[in-house]
């Protein structure tokens, strides 16, 4: 669908490099059509990533997994890093548009690695 029916939003990307170091940036993205599909935006994300000048340590980390972790007027979690509840819930799903897996204007969502967030709810400790 494309016209009126579009759903434009800002979304800032948690983009989380290392969980147990706290290597995480933001990368703020304005214009975003709600309606396409999550592949089409971690595409999209990681096309943004490859030239973002002051994220040069992200360029080539394996993202491949999305979550919401805030909505604008929302809950906060405790967790430093990442919200570790609701998983199936707030995890998006590659063949399925934003707005259906709750994304919407000024959602804040993390950009990780599912292998290193695995990990990490296994052992949730922070390295300084």
């Amino acid at each position: 669908m494309s016209g009126d029916n579009e759903v434009h939003a800002t979304i800032t990307i948690r983009l989380i490099r290392s969980f147990q170091h706290r290597n995480i940036r933001s990368l703020v993205l304005h214009n975003i059509n709600t309606e396409q599909l999550v592949e089409d935006f971690i595409e999209y994300i990681s096309e943004k990533l490859t030239s973002a000048p002051n994220l040069p340590p992200f360029h080539n980390h394996a993202f491949d997994t999305l979550k919401i972790e805030t909505q604008a007027h929302g809950y906060k979690t405790n967790d430093p890093v990442i919200n570790q509840q609701d998983d199936l819930k707030l995890i998006l799903k590659p063949k399925h548009r934003l707005m259906d897996c709750g994304v919407k204007h000024e959602t804040e969502i993390n950009f990780f690695k599912m292998e290193d967030y695995l990990k990490y709810k296994e052992n949730p400790e922070l390295v300084w």
